[in-house]
């Protein structure tokens, strides 16, 4: 019998030692001694979310909160140029079925983290933990690889998502300059001066301590981005012409291109693990009607209703983002400009968590003594780099789309199917190994969006310098 521990804490032998689920109640625990100390038997029983300790525990509706801001980024406003090289019937069907896949991939990563929870004796794990614990309790010939799986994840995500926050502070400063410029001029406020001037509120929000304090930024998001788009709807289906003006299949070739789309803004696979492990309740997460079904259905929704009626009205002068076929001089479309720039400062916040969090997790044990200071510090530095690397390159975004057809597609679709192959090797994958052919077909989009992805991205950089 072990010993009560104050405050509901548990030693770092109590995390590895497999523990009797009726015994957790009064912070005391006894622990299973099976034959031959085999772990993963005693762990059979093993219930990981009882023996979950957060100082901040986040609700359902908070996370789906989370999830919608993470899904329903700058991406959406892409949507009907996605429409524009697939046709209007084509590009339904063709975002349902990149939504079933994204949806899934995070669907089978939580799946094997729940599996490897109980295979390790952990409560919780990061995306990266997740991978290497699934080599090391795969097949033999997987576990040498643990070691890479773990790097890749890490700091594939962390390379994605703190070059995405770059990238946000570029968006954030043009959608304000798109206003300021009406009025003022072109060019009457350089990109570099409106960029810095962002810092200090970006700092300000990356001192929201936890994600449980976030959740209010984010609905302030949600809510900003809802009105943004409630009025480029509005301008959408005003004179809007007959479906028969617009083809409902486009050329097949450009396809994958709006698959590539789609996919990018779609994705969230980094914010996944994060909010799991957050949870009040982890099952909550998955399921038919789990938070993240829930979340990524409305968001399907509405990615299709805007694809749709953006390309229906607009046709071939459809732009990147829809917001620039708005008319500039309205207040209405100026005021969607304000609107989706405040929705992506908000949005800010949410990235940054997840680089702070991969940060944090490879330095706190390094001050013990000073954590809070040290965390607040690293807050700061991580916020002033995306800052200047926004400053010292304003054109980034076609360089983080390049990252992003790489990082999204290897780490949202590839790796999440190659972590359940391995998390359940031992279980068999189906009748007709039908899991094998769902995952064949899941690679094979990954690589779509990994080659078209980057070819579009490299030729927006060639067109920046030449």
């Amino acid at each position: 019998m072990a010993d009560k521990i104050p405050n509901g804490t548990t030693t770092e032998m109590e995390t590895f030692l497999p523990k009797d689920e009726s015994s957790i109640n009064g912070n005391v625990t006894t622990y299973k001694v099976t034959k031959d100390n085999d772990l993963e038997a005693a762990n059979a029983d093993f219930d990981p979310f009882k023996t979950r300790v957060l100082d901040h525990p986040v609700s359902n509706c908070d996370t789906l909160t989370h999830l919608l801001k993470a899904s329903l980024g700058t991406g959406i406003l892409s949507m009907p140029a996605a429409f524009k090289a697939s046709g209007l019937v084509l590009g339904i069907f063709a975002t349902i079925v990149v939504s079933i896949i994204c949806t899934h991939c995070a669907y089978i990563l939580v799946a094997s983290a729940h599996e490897l929870y109980k295979k390790t004796g952990k409560p919780a794990m990061s995306f990266a933990e997740v991978a290497e614990q699934a080599c090391l309790r795969g097949p033999k010939w997987a576990r040498k690889f643990a070691w890479v799986a773990r790097l890749t994840v890490l700091w594939g995500i962390f390379a994605t998502y703190f070059a995405t926050c770059s990238c946000y502070t570029v968006i954030i400063a043009k959608n304000f300059l798109y206003v300021t410029e009406h009025y003022w001029g072109e060019n009457s406020v350089n990109i570099r001066a409106a960029i810095a001037l962002l810092l200090v509120p970006l700092i300000l929000l990356a001192f929201v301590p936890n994600l449980k304090y976030l959740a209010p930024v984010s609905m302030v998001a949600n809510g900003c981005m809802a009105v943004g788009l409630g009025i480029t709807f509005y301008y959408l289906v005003q004179g809007i012409p007959s479906f028969t003006e617009r083809p409902a299949v486009v050329d097949i070739t450009t396809l994958p291109v709006c698959i590539s789309v789609v996919i990018f803004a779609i994705e969230a696979i980094g914010v996944v693990m994060p909010l799991e492990n957050n949870m009040s309740t982890p099952r909550s997460f998955v399921g038919i009607c789990g938070v993240l079904n829930q979340g990524m259905s409305f968001v399907t929704l509405v990615y299709i209703i805007l694809g749709f009626f953006g390309y229906l009205k607009y046709g071939e002068e459809t732009k990147d983002s829809i917001t620039y076929n708005l008319p500039r001089e309205a207040i209405a479309a100026q005021a969607v400009n304000v609107l989706v720039g405040i929705a992506v400062f908000c949005t800010y916040g949410l990235q940054f968590y997840v680089c702070l969090d991969i940060a944090w997790s490879q330095m706190k044990d390094k001050f013990v003594k000073r954590e809070t200071l040290a965390n607040y510090g690293l807050r700061t530095v991580l916020v002033t780099l995306s800052v200047l690397i926004a400053v010292a390159v304003p054109t980034i975004i076609p360089f983080v789309s390049l990252i992003g057809a790489f990082c999204f597609s290897i780490l949202g679709l590839m790796c999440p199917v190659f972590i359940e192959v391995l998390t359940f090797w031992d279980k068999g994958f189906g009748k007709g190994n039908w899991k094998i052919v769902k995952n064949v077909i899941i690679v094979l989009t990954g690589c779509l969006a990994l080659i078209f992805g980057s070819k579009s991205a490299i030729q927006d950089i060639i067109k920046l310098f030449y």
